[in-house]
């Protein structure tokens, strides 16, 4: 890995669709949206936490179905996020860490500044072409298919 020794992460970020969903969104006839989530990202989670790895979620979505997972996750979430960087940025500073100490995981454009900034930038393995160029780490598993278990594996 190029900027960082993996085992100096303190804090996992996530971004929500993308990396714990497959990217796609099921709408009903009532306008109800729902994602469909990898039980083994939960299992994943649960070993970070072990491990004394905190991981939440920035989210640019703003729906309850991000919410709702996260709690469920028991790990904290950002959502309606438009400049990702910024409050990455805060919650960095609150933990008194720095960026080395800070995996970043994403898939989108909008994820860019958040891999540069982060010590390890790790990317899905269908990430957008222009985020897998600044990846440290680009994973064998798509977004929703349990890329969790696999960076943890990278991490330990």
């Amino acid at each position: 890995m190029k900027k960082s020794n993996s085992a100096c992460i303190k804090l996992l970020v996530l971004d929500f669709d993308g990396v714990l969903t497959n990217n796609t969104v099921i709408v009903d006839e009532n306008g109800k949206e729902s994602v469909i989530c990898n039980r083994s990202d939960g299992l994943a989670i649960e070993m970070f936490k072990k491990k004394g790895v905190e991981v939440i979620v920035l989210s640019r979505e703003k729906n309850k179905v991000v919410k709702f997972r996260c709690e469920k996750l028991k790990i904290s979430c950002i959502q309606g996020i438009t400049n990702k960087l910024d409050v990455l940025k805060k919650e960095t500073n609150k933990r008194g860490l720095s960026s080395t100490e800070i995996g970043f995981v994403g898939n989108d454009i909008n994820d860019l500044e958040c891999i540069k900034y982060s010590g390890l930038g790790i990317v899905v393995k269908d990430a957008f072409p222009e985020v897998k160029e600044i990846a440290d780490f680009i994973t064998q598993k798509k977004g929703g298919e349990g890329v969790l278990h696999e960076i943890y594996n990278l991490l330990n």
